[in-house]
């Protein structure tokens, strides 16, 4: 083995071992552990003891064995060949190592983690003679069939560029010789980056606009920013990944980023088997063409999957440097957070409350504040964005734990998953009286400027639901003939808002996505007819022909719309709640 033996273990206990004679290391180094070669990270330092997480099954390990320095704090490597592949929490690529070992990962192995051999054909951008600096561009390369793959300039690096090559090139290949005040600096196609240092850019901007997700009770009530970051709290069953799945395949991202962090195995094959398969609408191709899965079950070593969040957001922040946009699921953050706890037991730190490090919180602000919009480096003026999302999977649905606690005072959308939603077959079972979103006021405009008046309804139709929940209360104590006919008018509304508009078939072919267009139009014929039922009760028209008019069942059909005759439908409804109405008003009483 090349690297150099600095210590000695004096103390096993599961992923945790501490070595002796470690005074030379720094905090986050990667070693060496044993001479089978398991790869470990630094994280404690006591004088000349050090304390490793090691990132694979430690059985078998004893005192008095060799630790090795690699001298390197925890990195990826970036460039061609992210797109499609599967990884381990620490980049490891787990298609390559089935085809060489079989389906379980042997200890100490210590793969490339991009293909070596592959070709790829590089087209310059950049010119001898031009000057540059970190983040131009200095070339792309065709990595998928809808991801085109800038070959930038790395952080650091600035001069005139002396050549710049054409051709088909490994990615360790030389493409570009850069005269730096450093002397000439060789550039490859791969870049190395530690996974815990964010990637730098010029400044972060305010978000916007809004990630458009084709699910409506997201889209309308609680709109999630492009830059912005979400947590789907929600008990076992209710719906995570679904939601997750469904953000992956619609939302508004160039690239899409999955974190399997700790779900059970037959959960992340479930992922495995259908993002290869599901086809992209935006492209046609299949969505794995712009996809990168890091897969870290239950069963794999705990100390790995706290690794792995941050090795999925900082190949984010690579495809942000490039000017896309990038959605991050991590599924799941509660699990992350276990194996913080279970390590920092094993450290013998102060618990905090339940059992996590005190640091908890910290940790997961590090993780979400790596999100956002920004100016990336380049003298192109680019814009990048990270969306993050992280589900969380609190015991029995309690969101008073403190994983819960912590990620809502970082993130700025809540989607509060429900059971009973879940159990009444109500999908997506998000919680329209516990979920919010602090972008609403940051979005207004940019809904407003397409569909006015946009946020009116979005704020009548949370009045009308907040309502129901109130009036609910006294139908069960006392019963629905206590209520008078304008607050039964309100629940007949709350239930269209309900039953026609947020409940939303994932797996039907149109329900799965509505355009922002049709949401609002949608939305608009509930609302229309609730406000012509109001005007027709005060004019004595009867309450049971206006909650059984012919119209209604247009209303409820009209989520199976298509997209291109949206127009048609909304206008020929709008025709038929003027008729019916006008007929009504005419001749009925009560």
């Amino acid at each position: 083995m090349k690297d150099k033996i600095i210590g000695i273990i004096t103390k096993v206990s599961g992923p945790l071992i501490v070595a002796k004679n470690m005074q030379d290391v720094q905090m986050y180094d990667v070693v060496k552990v044993s001479e089978k070669g398991l790869i470990g990270e630094v994280i404690e330092l006591r004088g000349d003891r050090a304390s490793i997480q090691v990132y694979e099954e430690t059985a078998g390990i004893g005192p008095g064995e060799p630790v090795y320095s690699t001298g390197e704090a925890l990195s990826v490597e970036l460039g061609p060949g992210l797109m499609e592949s599967i990884f381990d929490g620490i980049q490891r690529p787990l298609a390559v190592i089935y085809e060489s070992s079989g389906d379980r990962i042997p200890l100490g192995i210590d793969l490339p983690r991009l293909d070596r051999e592959k070709k790829w054909e590089f087209k310059p951008v950049a010119k001898a003679g031009d000057k540059v600096e970190a983040g131009d561009v200095l070339g792309t390369v065709q990595e998928t069939s809808v991801v085109e793959h800038k070959i930038m300039v790395p952080y650091g690096v600035k001069g005139e560029v002396l050549e710049v090559k054409s051709g088909s090139f490994k990615v360790s290949d030389v493409v570009a010789k850069i005269k730096t005040e450093a002397g000439i600096k060789e550039l490859t196609m791969i870049q190395k980056w530690p996974v815990r240092r964010g990637r730098p850019y010029k400044n972060k901007l305010a978000p916007e606009d809004p990630m458009i997700t084709g699910q409506r009770v997201i889209d309308t009530l609680f709109p999630i920013a492009i830059g912005g970051t979400a947590a789907i709290p929600g008990p076992f069953g209710s719906g995570k990944t679904v939601v997750q799945h469904q953000l992956a395949k619609w939302a508004d991202a160039d690239i899409i980023v999955y974190i399997g962090c700790g779900e059970r195995g037959n959960e992340m094959t479930d992922v495995l088997n259908e993002f290869p398969n599901l086809q992209d609408p935006k492209t046609g191709e299949v969505l794995m063409k712009r996809t990168v899965l890091i897969a870290n079950t239950s069963n794999m070593p705990v100390a790995a999957r706290e690794a792995s969040i941050y090795t999925g957001i900082t190949i984010a922040e690579y495809y942000r440097d490039m000017g896309y946009r990038v959605a991050i699921m991590a599924d799941s953050t509660s699990r992350w957070a276990e194996a913080l706890r279970e390590m920092s037991g094993r450290l013998e730190e102060m618990p905090g409350e339940e059992g996590y490090p005190a640091y908890l919180a910290s940790r997961l602000a590090e993780f979400y504040e790596r999100a956002g919009i920004v100016n990336c480096l380049g003298s192109d003026g680019r814009l990048g964005a990270i969306s993050a999302i992280g589900a969380v999977s609190p015991p029995g649905g309690d969101t008073s734990e403190p994983v819960s606690q912590a990620t809502l005072r970082i993130v700025k959308v809540f989607w509060s998953l429900s059971s009973s939603l879940a159990y009444a077959r109500h999908f997506p079972a998000i919680d329209w009286l516990r979920s919010y979103s602090l972008y609403e006021d940051d979005l207004r405009d940019s809904f407003n400027k397409n569909h006015s008046p946009w946020s009116n309804q979005v704020i009548e139709t949370k009045q009308i639901l907040q309502e129901e929940a109130e009036l609910d209360e006294i139908v069960r104590l006392v019963g629905i003939d206590s209520l008078d006919f304008k607050d039964r008018l309100t629940l007949e509304c709350a239930r269209s808002i309900r039953e026609d508009f947020l409940h939303q078939n994932a797996f039907h072919e149109v329900d799965t996505y509505t355009s922002l267009g049709k949401q609002y139009y949608m939305l608009k014929v509930i609302l229309d007819w609730y406000h012509k039922a109001q005007d027709a009760l005060k004019e004595n028209a009867s309450f049971s022909e206006m909650t059984t008019l012919p119209v209604l069942e247009k209303i409820g059909r009209f989520k199976y719309v298509k997209e291109e005759d949206v127009q048609k439908t909304y206008e020929e409804i709008q025709k038929d709640l003027n008729n019916e109405f006008n007929k009504l008003t005419k001749g009925g009483d009560f």
